[in-house]
Protein backbone atom coordinates (compact mmCIF):
# COMPACT_ATOMS: atom_id res chain seq x y z
CA UNK A 1 0.00 0.00 0.00
CA UNK A 2 1.55 3.30 -1.04
CA UNK A 3 -0.66 5.63 1.31
CA UNK A 4 -0.80 4.67 5.00
CA UNK A 5 -4.23 3.50 4.95
CA UNK A 6 -7.64 3.00 2.64
CA UNK A 7 -10.62 4.38 4.00
CA UNK A 8 -14.09 2.28 2.25
CA UNK A 9 -17.82 4.01 3.32
CA UNK A 10 -20.77 2.17 2.58
CA UNK A 11 -24.04 3.87 3.55
CA UNK A 12 -26.52 0.76 4.45
CA UNK A 13 -31.02 1.14 4.29
CA UNK A 14 -33.19 -0.13 5.95
CA UNK A 15 -35.12 -3.07 4.70
CA UNK A 16 -32.80 -3.54 1.28
CA UNK A 17 -32.47 -6.89 0.80
CA UNK A 18 -31.66 -6.18 -2.96
CA UNK A 19 -29.05 -4.54 -1.74
CA UNK A 20 -27.51 -6.05 1.14
CA UNK A 21 -24.70 -7.42 0.78
CA UNK A 22 -23.03 -5.26 -1.25
CA UNK A 23 -20.67 -3.77 1.18
CA UNK A 24 -18.93 -7.24 2.01
CA UNK A 25 -18.59 -7.66 -1.54
CA UNK A 26 -17.30 -4.62 -2.55
CA UNK A 27 -14.73 -4.80 0.75
CA UNK A 28 -13.89 -8.38 -0.64
CA UNK A 29 -12.69 -7.08 -4.08
CA UNK A 30 -10.93 -4.43 -2.27
CA UNK A 31 -9.17 -6.86 -0.29
CA UNK A 32 -8.39 -9.34 -2.78
CA UNK A 33 -6.81 -6.49 -5.03
CA UNK A 34 -4.68 -5.67 -2.34
CA UNK A 35 -3.24 -9.46 -2.35
CA UNK A 36 -4.84 -10.03 1.46
CA UNK A 37 -4.57 -13.55 2.44
CA UNK A 38 -7.86 -15.29 2.03
CA UNK A 39 -8.51 -16.34 5.52
CA UNK A 40 -8.27 -12.79 6.58
CA UNK A 41 -10.37 -11.74 3.65
CA UNK A 42 -13.53 -14.17 5.01
CA UNK A 43 -12.97 -13.31 8.18
CA UNK A 44 -13.41 -9.64 7.15
CA UNK A 45 -16.11 -10.06 4.98
CA UNK A 46 -18.01 -12.85 7.00
CA UNK A 47 -18.11 -9.62 9.87
CA UNK A 48 -18.98 -7.19 7.48
CA UNK A 49 -21.72 -8.87 5.87
CA UNK A 50 -23.51 -9.93 9.42
CA UNK A 51 -23.15 -6.01 10.29
CA UNK A 52 -24.61 -5.08 6.71
CA UNK A 53 -27.16 -7.10 7.12
CA UNK A 54 -28.43 -6.61 10.87
CA UNK A 55 -28.64 -2.72 9.93
CA UNK A 56 -31.09 -4.18 6.93
CA UNK A 57 -32.65 -6.01 9.26
CA UNK A 58 -33.18 -3.98 12.60
CA UNK A 59 -32.24 -0.39 12.24
CA UNK A 60 -33.83 2.30 10.62
CA UNK A 61 -30.66 2.25 8.10
CA UNK A 62 -26.76 3.41 9.08
CA UNK A 63 -23.26 3.23 7.33
CA UNK A 64 -20.44 0.81 7.29
CA UNK A 65 -16.69 1.65 7.26
CA UNK A 66 -13.42 -0.19 6.71
CA UNK A 67 -10.31 0.95 7.20
CA UNK A 68 -7.51 -0.97 5.79
CA UNK A 69 -4.52 -0.42 7.50
CA UNK A 70 -0.84 -2.21 6.43
CA UNK A 71 -1.47 -4.63 9.43
CA UNK A 72 -5.00 -4.75 10.58
CA UNK A 73 -8.49 -4.05 8.79
CA UNK A 74 -11.08 -1.68 11.69
CA UNK A 75 -14.72 -2.54 10.74
CA UNK A 76 -17.26 0.24 12.08
CA UNK A 77 -21.00 -0.13 11.65
CA UNK A 78 -23.12 2.51 12.98
CA UNK A 79 -26.62 2.38 12.74
CA UNK A 80 -30.07 4.21 13.71
CA UNK A 81 -32.10 2.74 16.49
CA UNK A 82 -33.86 0.89 17.90
CA UNK A 83 -30.43 0.04 20.11
CA UNK A 84 -30.39 -3.14 21.55
CA UNK A 85 -32.54 -3.86 24.78
CA UNK A 86 -30.10 -6.62 26.03
CA UNK A 87 -26.46 -6.79 24.89
CA UNK A 88 -25.49 -10.33 26.78
CA UNK A 89 -28.63 -11.81 25.20
CA UNK A 90 -28.60 -10.79 21.73
CA UNK A 91 -24.60 -12.27 22.18
CA UNK A 92 -25.99 -15.46 22.51
CA UNK A 93 -26.09 -17.53 19.42
CA UNK A 94 -29.40 -18.72 18.32
CA UNK A 95 -31.29 -15.39 20.34
CA UNK A 96 -33.11 -12.86 17.25
CA UNK A 97 -35.61 -10.19 17.57
CA UNK A 98 -35.92 -10.36 13.68
CA UNK A 99 -39.08 -9.76 11.95
CA UNK A 100 -41.29 -12.59 10.57
CA UNK A 101 -40.55 -10.69 7.06
CA UNK A 102 -37.01 -11.22 7.46
CA UNK A 103 -37.00 -14.88 8.64
CA UNK A 104 -39.05 -15.79 5.68
CA UNK A 105 -36.33 -14.67 3.61
CA UNK A 106 -33.63 -16.87 5.54
CA UNK A 107 -32.84 -13.87 7.95
CA UNK A 108 -33.14 -13.36 11.71
CA UNK A 109 -31.28 -17.32 12.71
CA UNK A 110 -29.30 -15.15 15.88
CA UNK A 111 -25.82 -15.78 14.31
CA UNK A 112 -25.21 -12.15 13.43
CA UNK A 113 -23.12 -11.05 16.42
CA UNK A 114 -21.62 -13.95 17.67
CA UNK A 115 -20.27 -14.53 13.80
CA UNK A 116 -18.76 -10.98 14.30
CA UNK A 117 -17.14 -11.66 17.27
CA UNK A 118 -15.99 -14.64 15.96
CA UNK A 119 -14.59 -13.24 13.10
CA UNK A 120 -12.65 -10.64 14.74
CA UNK A 121 -9.60 -10.17 16.66
CA UNK A 122 -10.97 -7.31 18.58
CA UNK A 123 -14.90 -6.84 18.88
CA UNK A 124 -16.74 -3.99 20.71
CA UNK A 125 -20.13 -3.40 20.55
CA UNK A 126 -22.44 -0.45 22.26
CA UNK A 127 -26.04 0.30 22.12
CA UNK A 128 -27.94 3.29 23.33
CA UNK A 129 -32.24 2.17 23.02
CA UNK A 130 -33.80 4.55 20.29
CA UNK A 131 -30.76 5.86 18.97
CA UNK A 132 -28.15 3.56 18.25
CA UNK A 133 -26.18 0.63 18.16
CA UNK A 134 -22.23 0.95 17.56
CA UNK A 135 -20.35 -1.97 16.43
CA UNK A 136 -16.12 -1.87 15.76
CA UNK A 137 -13.97 -5.15 14.54
CA UNK A 138 -10.61 -5.78 14.37
CA UNK A 139 -9.32 -8.27 11.70
CA UNK A 140 -5.42 -8.62 12.28
CA UNK A 141 -3.31 -9.02 8.58
CA UNK A 142 -1.20 -11.50 9.01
Amino acid sequence: MHDEYIKLHYDVLSGDYIRGGEASSSLKKALMQLGINNSVIRRACVGCYEAEMNIVIHSLGGEIEAVIYKDKIEITAKDRGPGIENINLAMQEGYSTASEEAREMGFGGGMGLPNMKRSSNNFYIESVLGEYTLIKMIINID
